[in-house]
């Protein structure tokens, strides 16, 4: 981020740009703010404002800048006086310095490449029981892809990686659900779902504690799940994460790891539907669906305009001073659309490389579950392509109903046949 001029006024905050309804976008707008204003400050739907990045190159510094850190969502907006509610413990993606460096230190290595591939096989296994099921359910060959498909496999998958119980689901995820939505909730509202979360998380560390108690020669830590993995961790002589880290894990994989998954793995869908010709190929050529996963990725938005960074001291980008204090926003949505990052960013390109989307952020705080992610993703492409390889749309598209309940649109239904 570099310094320029600064101008003499700021001009009234524009809206955050809107998705157009029935599409995942992004926003047709940030074509014109790449182009014209690419620094400009906006209204969030919470009323606050913020400096919003359409560019690639912007965004992608601003998510390495030192001087932009995230704040706590459960303090911004700020609030002063001394009614100011207590705020919840960090997410990963809130947290620090030396506390953030710990932390990463001890979760990163659960979640790489190598260390993953013990889900492989249980992904696909999962995703071959839904198709099976589904295709069992269908005597007309006709089913709704997001209810039996997209929508179940994201949750199992999440539960069995991190060791939460699916029959929970009732009690954490309608606060995870809510917390998506916090650009647009009052402080309170986003505080009641975090509180929540958090004991939520609090209760089923000191189950899992109280079980490991009660087991006699039970399996090695390496051979437990992600949650009791880090437990005893915290138990390790010498260990730098403590039992709050564990909550704050469980947090962080609840918000981040099911609704956001579902919704894009939905949205991909619908593109691969919506491109046979692209599908065929794919089809045809398995060994290029990684590739692929990347540019739907790109292509389908993870979101839009939802990465809060506070400025910790003044900076100007391209002529606008941002002060100390200010939020700041990068748009990957955006900035993955962006023509001097990417040729003929608005074509899908399924053997599109290289491909640095920011699609998982950049830089100490890009998104931890990355690799789990793109290897549910592939997985769930390959054993459709696999179990229904005529499968197509079994309406227009244009007619289909979305969920816009979240700022990542995602159809509500993917009627289908094969």
């Amino acid at each position: 981020m570099t310094d320029t001029a600064v101008p003499a006024q700021i001009p009234t905050p524009m809206p955050v740009p809107e998705v157009t309804p029935g599409t995942a976008g992004p926003p047709c707008e940030y074509a014109r703010l790449r182009a014209e204003q690419p620094v400009v400050q906006a209204q969030l739907p919470n009323g606050e404002t913020a400096w919003l990045l359409s560019r690639y190159a912007d965004a992608r510094a601003a998510f390495a800048d030192p001087r932009l850190v995230r704040p706590l969502l459960s303090a911004w907006p700020p609030v002063e006086g001394d009614d100011a509610p207590p705020p919840c413990l960090p997410t990963f993606l809130e947290m620090r310095g030396e506390h953030h460096e710990r932390v990463r230190r001890a979760v990163l290595p659960l979640f790489g490449r190598g260390r993953l591939e013990f889900m492989r096989p249980r992904i696909r296994a999962i995703a071959e029981e839904l198709i099976d099921a589904m295709t069992a359910g269908s005597p007309d060959r006709t089913a709704d892809l997001v209810a039996g498909y997209v929508e179940p496999l994201p949750l199992r998958v999440l539960c069995e990686t991190i060791g939460l119980p699916h029959e929970d689901r009732d009690r954490y995820l309608p606060h995870t659900l809510t917390l998506l939505s916090a650009a647009g909730l009052t402080m309170d509202e986003i505080l009641t779902a975090l509180y929540a979360l958090q004991d939520y998380a609090s209760e089923l560390i000191t189950r899992k504690e109280e079980e490991e108690e009660e087991e006699e020669g039970g399996g090695a830590p390496q051979d437990g799940d992600y949650i009791r993995l880090l437990l005893a961790e915290t138990r390790r002589s010498g260990s730098e994460l403590v039992r709050d880290d564990v909550v704050s894990f469980v947090v962080t994989m609840l918000m981040a790891g099911y609704k956001t998954n579902m919704q894009h793995t939905g949205n991909a869908l619908l593109t691969l539907l919506t491109h046979p010709d692209q599908l065929r190929r794919l089809r045809e050529e398995p060994a290029g669906i990684a590739t692929a996963v990347d540019e739907l990725l790109r292509h389908v938005p993870l979101m839009n305009a939802i990465n809060i960074l506070v400025a910790e001291e003044d900076l100007t980008l391209h002529g606008q001073l941002i002060r100390a204090g200010d939020a700041v926003v990068p748009v990957p949505a955006s900035a993955n659309r962006d023509p001097g990052a990417f040729t003929d960013p608005d074509r899908l390109d399924l053997s599109r490389t290289p491909n640095p989307h920011l699609a998982f952020g950049h830089g100490p705080h890009a998104c931890t579950g990355a690799h789990l992610s793109r290897m549910q993703l592939a997985v769930v492409i390959q054993v459709l392509l696999e179990k229904l390889p005529g499968i197509e749309l079994a309406e227009p598209a244009e007619s289909l109903p979305w969920d816009e309940t979240t700022p990542l649109r995602a159809p509500a239904r993917l009627p289908v046949r094969w």
